[in-house]
């Protein structure tokens, strides 16, 4: 009962943390957004004493729950390991009892607090399991679940109905989707060859719960008198924590997935409190006798007869869902080339990314240095952005830290989706009221680039979108009301939402553009 349990709350919290990186509108945020705010890194960088203490007391009282429940990456690994486990009764049995490599977890813990306070983020953001998790979703698995919103919005259009829309597929940042692809591979083979190999050796999470989890109340125990030293329990442990000849288990590397449990068929394993008696289920006779020599028994090789994979048969509907696929890729790739022309006349370039000499950050992250403090670059606030205005940064410092860019929309006034989803504090929850007076950077004019200047028309473009009224068009040349009218910049006013940068006409550079503060202030 006590793995049925373990197992349903994992699926549940797996799913769920899973669709919050998945979900670009940001209404499942509604429902399981909490679910992101108690993971234990991003509660400890936002202070969150609440949800501190909860986890703490939660694995001083059952152990550590968390890893096999609450973290998805642990999660992962238990379904990656399970899948292998599947393949034939070898690979079931394929675990061993090792000595707890302490000198390395301990190692690694002490790199990651050094980073951490010494304000290495990119390192931070490498380590933290919740984080790695978000971003292999966001950079491997989104982009498949956007493609099949898109089909989904294909057919209901030609239906007449719209309720899905598409959404642009785009590559926010090649050295984090590097970075994902790399983390995903690792921690595949790791959990497919040794199981929990990650969470006892690398993951500082682990480290910190791990030695909580010594002194939890309740413990996976072993009665030696009934222990026949069959090594069942120890050759099925993912975590490799049973020692079954000294009847002894390692609660530091315990994860409490209570596999051990129903693996044992002599009933000399229980789950109970490590200051009470230890009891144990109770077998019966008959069971008894038929597992006496099951250890040896399960050492034997699986036969090695052909079989014949379903995988391997044709399927003809995985052919017409690639079909189909491809047609709609097809069909994007031509409406995408009828958007880069004006009219069909001149061609559009694309717009590139300015120099900026102070990065931008959303409103709610107070400046750049507390957003570098506690951001963990598990892309969350990312994947919910409706305007595409946050992407992974590419900086050495700051890699996988979001930061704002306005080529593809402009930070919406009325929009607060990042600071709702932010669970490390790094962007602090705020109002729409609260964030039409931050200032999070300032518009700067381009002359060069200006449409008025070198073409010699009028536009005003900036001006008439910038939702503060910061911009004014006035006359290039004030001796000569005739003269085409150029834009200035009230920096009182601007906010820095970059709706003039984004709308303006000029290419590939605009000629206006947002640099940011490193200290946001209200107007």
């Amino acid at each position: 009962m006590l793995k049925k349990i373990r197992l349903t709350l994992a699926v549940i919290f797996f799913a769920a943390i899973t669709l919050l990186f998945l979900d670009f509108t940001g209404t499942i945020h509604i429902w399981f957004g909490w679910m992101a705010k108690i993971q234990f890194l991003p509660a400890v960088l936002a202070l969150n004493s609440g949800v501190i203490i909860f986890l703490v007391a939660l694995t001083l009282i059952f152990g550590r729950v968390y890893c096999s429940v609450i973290c998805p990456m642990g999660v992962f690994q238990d379904a990656v390991s399970w899948i292998n486990g599947r393949r034939s009764k070898k690979s079931r049995m394929r675990f061993s009892w090792s000595p707890a490599k302490d000198w390395l977890r301990y190692g690694i813990f002490a790199l990651f607090i050094i980073a951490l306070v010494a304000g290495a983020g990119s390192f931070v953001a490498l380590l933290a399991p919740y984080s790695s998790w978000g971003r292999i979703v966001s950079n491997l698995f989104a982009p498949v679940w956007q493609w099949g919103n898109n089909l989904l919005a294909y057919f209901s259009e030609r239906v007449d109905s719209y309720a899905f829309y598409s959404t642009d597929v785009w590559l926010k940042s090649l050295p984090v989707f590097i970075i994902a692809v790399v983390t995903f591979i690792i921690i595949f083979i790791l959990a497919w060859r040794n199981g929990r190999t990650w969470c006892n050796t690398v993951c500082p999470v682990g480290t910190v719960l791990g030695f909580l989890s010594r002194f939890s109340i309740f413990q996976v125990r072993i009665d030696k008198e009934k222990c026949r030293e069959c090594s069942l329990c120890t050759r099925q442990c993912k975590a490799s924590c049973i020692d079954y000849k000294n009847h002894s288990i390692d609660h530091s590397r315990c994860v409490a997935c209570f596999d051990c449990l129903d693996t044992c068929k002599h009933g000399a394993i229980s789950y109970s409190s490590r200051f009470g008696k230890h009891t144990a289920k109770p077998v019966p006779a008959a069971e008894k006798e038929t597992s006496s020599n099951i250890g040896q028994t399960q050492t034997s090789t699986a036969s090695s007869g052909k079989t014949v994979s379903s995988a391997a048969r044709p399927d003809a509907s995985r052919r017409n869902f690639l079909a189909v696929t491809a047609m709609l890729a097809t069909s994007a790739a031509v409406k995408a080339q009828e958007k880069k022309v004006d009219g069909g006349l001149a061609v559009i370039k694309d717009k590139k990314i300015p120099e900026r000499a102070t990065r931008i950050v959303p409103a709610g992250s107070i400046g750049l240095r507390n957003f570098h403090q506690h951001c963990t670059g598990c892309q969350l606030c990312v994947s919910v952005c409706p305007n595409q205005v946050l992407r992974p940064s590419t900086g050495i410092l700051t890699l996988m830290q979001p930061e704002m860019s306005y080529e593809r929309g402009y930070c919406r006034p009325e929009c607060t989706k990042c600071s709702e989803v932010c669970p490390a504090g790094a962007i602090r929850p705020i109002t729409v009221e609260e964030k039409s007076s931050i200032q999070i950077g300032h518009a700067v004019w381009v002359k060069e680039n200006c449409v008025p200047l070198t073409d010699g028309v009028e536009c005003g473009n900036c001006a008439r979108h910038c939702p503060a009224g910061a911009i004014l068009m006035v006359n290039s040349d004030p001796a000569d009301p005739a003269s085409v009218k150029i834009p200035v910049v009230n920096t009182e006013r601007c906010i820095g939402c970059g709706a003039c940068e984004n709308l303006c006409p000029a290419r590939p550079f605009s000629a206006i553009c947002v640099e940011g503060h490193e200290m946001h202030s209200e107007i």
